[in-house]
């Protein structure tokens, strides 16, 4: 038995049985958060003890620092800006799930002999919550991306937003009919404060990483940086008491929107070690499940969850036809949205800690942990064949401009021309890849391509020739921090040379290639000076990747989709 003073050796033993759990449950084609869920149930307090409560009292900040790492992944899908051509359809979206949802749990709780109204609107606003960490870890686990992902992430932080206004508005209600009118103010600036704190808190975090950011391009400081944003937004929300997931979810708004073109800061910086979290996070959660209210509770929680999920999915399909989506999307949103934890556990403790709903907090705890097992254990599930049959899984590409590593980069160019850098660059490529031709003829055909065609604009030139053999796009860098004599076409002296190899038949390919590298020179002009000044391969390699999160491809998509 595991207890408290032993926190590492117990966070080693979750990695572990989380990662076996996980692995074992994908054999049997169930998600890996299910199996770390069960395994967590298993080994818990609530089960056979292994691990105790005191332990995993100890092991909380390390929850929390995951649940804020998962909330700022969340909000960082809200970019205005390419969402724009979405609006209409999550507008919908949050519309019927505000209404149809909290109406049918409303009711089902009714049915089930709660009468107390202030109860059952409690209720009612919490079924809205969807949990953002198995969603986000479904997605990343089945390598999805599309519209159809983005419209199920952009839903999920919407409805945790809404989740938490609507619930302190049904707490305050319930509070203001207890103790009586004396707390009609409460029930107007409640709930705006627990969005306007949660909100400033976020926005300032993130406008203070940006600016401290600016010209940072070590991937070392912007993990720093991204780790202090993150423990500094959920302390502070700890603090002045409200929700770290709504000023997390704040803080990847404001990063998304500030600072779009930079996604090596927030969430993205952690993403060697994904599965390491998610592992311990959902082995965490199945911990702390209690099945002590499983039977008291078993049949009013049975009814919440059957009521909650015909909303969910009720609220997708009306809105989703009425957007005239994908019929993929108007098919299977709904039953992406049905798993819980995250912002619903918390509610559960808010109520526990109101002295004034003391006389219902313990039905609203055994019926919302009891709902909460049941979701998190059904809803990877839906949510995993959800996006499947969305057609949207394995459809995450490896990064455009993968193909420069370090050793593809040269950032000491001893050419003067661009004909001479071009030269050295074909050299260089073909020592390092069986293309097929060799070294002059690339040159040559390079060049000629560049003939009466305009360079690319930024001191950035991309000359490429056509090979016959290869299945992918070969290229090598060159950085010439002084310039060479040859200028682009918008007057500035050529400091980057990209000498790409092109296989027949990878034209789309080839020009995604381009518009990465285009973008990745062109999105930010301090980025730009750090990658002509960059004093080694490996510094330049950090520079250009730190761009290459999302190719123009993506934006585009996210742009014109309807």
């Amino acid at each position: 038995m595991l207890d408290s003073g032993h926190s590492i050796l117990t966070l080693a033993l979750i990695l572990v049985a989380g990662l076996v759990a996980g692995w074992l449950a994908r054999k049997i084609t169930l998600p890996g958060m299910t199996g770390q869920i069960v395994i967590g149930a298993l080994l818990g307090p609530s089960l056979l003890g292994l691990v105790t409560a005191g332990a995993l009292h100890e092991l909380r900040p390390m929850t929390h620092f995951a649940l804020g790492l998962i909330a700022v992944a969340v909000g960082n899908h809200l970019n205005f800006r390419l969402l724009r051509a979405k609006a209409g359809r999550l507008a919908l979206l949050l519309l019927f799930e505000v209404t149809l949802t909290p109406l049918l749990v409303f009711g089902g709780m009714w049915l089930g002999g709660v009468s107390d109204w202030g109860l059952g609107a409690m209720f009612a606003a919490m079924a809205i919550a969807t949990a953002p960490a198995t969603v986000v870890a479904i997605i990343a686990e089945s390598k999805a991306r599309g519209a159809f992902v983005r419209t199920l992430i952009a839903g999920v932080a919407l409805n945790n937003m809404a989740c938490i206004l609507l619930f302190e508005i049904a707490r305050s209600a319930a509070t203001v009919s207890r103790v009586g009118a004396g707390s009609t103010v409460d029930l107007i600036l409640g709930p705006a404060i627990q969005l306007l704190e949660p909100l400033l808190i976020g926005v300032a975090v993130g406008a203070v990483v940006v600016v401290t950011t600016r010209r940072v391009v070590r991937s070392d400081l912007l993990a720093s940086a991204s780790v202090v944003a993150i423990l500094f937004t959920a302390g502070v929300s700890d603090l002045v008491g409200v929700s770290p997931l709504l000023s997390c979810l704040f803080l990847g708004v404001a990063l998304a929107n500030f600072t779009p073109d930079r996604d090596e800061i927030g969430h993205r910086v952690f993403q060697d070690f994904e599965s390491a979290i998610f592992a311990v996070f959902f082995t965490l959660a199945g911990m702390e499940l209690d099945f002590a209210f499983l039977v008291p509770a078993g049949g009013l929680a049975l009814l919440f969850v059957l009521a909650r999920a015909a909303g969910k999915v009720g609220a997708a399909r009306l809105a989703m036809g009425l957007a005239k989506a994908p019929t993929s999307t108007q098919r299977y949103l709904g039953i992406a949205l049905i798993p819980q934890a995250g912002v619903a556990i918390g509610l559960v403790f808010v109520v526990q800690d109101d002295p004034h709903l003391a006389d219902v907090s313990d039905l609203f705890l055994a019926v919302g942990i009891t709902a909460v097992a049941i979701n998190e254990i059904v809803g990877p599930i839906t949510t995993r064949l959800a996006v499947k049959r969305s057609g949207e899984a394995g459809l995450t590409a490896p990064g455009t401009m993968d193909f420069l590593r370090p050793d593809h980069i040269v950032t000491d160019l001893a050419s003067g021309t661009l004909a001479e850098a071009v030269g050295e660059l074909a050299e260089r490529l073909v020592s390092m890849h069986d293309i097929g031709v060799d070294a002059a003829t690339l040159r040559d055909e390079a060049l000629s391509e560049l003939v009466g065609a305009p360079f690319a604009g930024h001191g950035l030139a991309i000359p490429h020739a056509a090979i016959s053999q290869g299945t992918d796009i070969v290229g090598v860098m060159g950085i010439s921090a002084a310039g060479l004599e040859d200028h682009t076409n918008d007057g500035q002296p050529v400091h980057c040379v990209v000498l790409l190899a092109t296989p027949s038949g990878l034209g789309d390919r080839h020009l995604e290639v381009v518009a990465a590298l285009v973008r990745a020179v062109g999105s930010d002009r301090s980025l730009e000076h750090a990658l002509y000044h960059a004093k080694s391969p490996q510094e330049a390699f950090q520079v250009l990747h730190a761009t290459d999160a999302a190719d123009l491809n993506e934006i585009l998509e996210n742009l014109n989709a309807s």
